[in-house]
């Protein structure tokens, strides 16, 4: 069944204007019947400004008439010749003004960590175009010295199991054409609640000392023997008087 445009502006506006029942009114504008009492309670659509259905040519006086005279008919929209054959716009998900600015950061955390997810994946995730997607792909974004990847399901941009599909969906496209994926691939295949529960990889120390000189395939340099030094030896040197004892016998 068709809906009419701005369903629950239209709500608002049958409810304050008109003594239709709440299921006529949540039958026709695609709403729960609780939510359309909850409108008329005030704890709903709050702030919302109804949308004249009549002006708009989505209903008529007379059809309005009809279903007040009897409340179990049923509204019926207006037929409009324009709207014949539409379909619903696909296109990237709308995002929230309070986090386009964060928009950037998500591509790029997803751009660093998934590189297998097309451009067309990354879109309909956190909502943007593909030209965006290309300029933090090849850092010719105005703004990439301040973007910060960071993870778009920690933003509320897309759920964990929306963004492990993408993953999946794109690892098996991969497998598919039979490109060979690298041991660091592998590990951006997991999710992030798996990613976030691996242990750090083990680093080698930067301040080994006697390895500076060493290569892979030879073996350890032997360290060279030294004449153990004796204390008595060194502490109990001769005095000035066996010195010139030393002078006068060479004499």
């Amino acid at each position: 069944m068709a809906l009419p445009l701005m369903a629950k502006a239209t709500a608002v506006w049958l409810v304050d204007n008109t003594t239709l029942s709440f299921k006529q009114i949540a039958e026709f504008c695609g709403l729960h019947e609780l939510e359309v009492n909850g409108i008329a309670d005030g704890e709903v659509a709050v702030g919302v400004k109804g949308f004249d259905p009549i002006a708009n040519r989505q209903l008529t006086a007379e059809e309005i008439e009809r279903c007040e005279g009897n409340p179990k008919a049923s509204l019926k929209l207006m037929y409009n010749p324009a709207a014949e054959g539409e379909t619903k716009r696909k296109g990237p998900r709308y995002t929230p003004l309070s986090k386009r600015q964060d928009r950037p950061a998500a591509i790029a955390w997803l751009v660093k960590f998934h590189p297998e997810l097309t451009d067309g994946q990354i879109s309909k995730l956190v909502g943007t175009t593909k030209p965006t997607i290309q300029s933090i792909r090849e850092r010719t974004h105005w703004n990439i010295a301040n973007i910060s990847p960071i993870d778009p399901v920690a933003l509320g941009m897309c759920r964990q199991t929306e963004l492990d599909a993408a993953v999946a969906k794109a690892a098996k496209a991969k497998a598919k054409d039979g490109t060979l994926m690298s041991d660091d691939e592998r590990m951006k295949l997991v999710s992030t609640e798996q990613s976030l529960q691996m242990d750090a990889e083990p680093r080698v120390p930067s301040n080994l000392s006697g390895l500076e000189n060493f290569t892979l395939g030879e073996s350890e340099p032997e360290k060279s023997e030294e004449t153990p030094v004796d204390a008595e030896s060194l502490f109990n040197l001769p005095s000035s008087s066996d010195e010139d004892e030393d002078t006068d016998k060479d004499s």
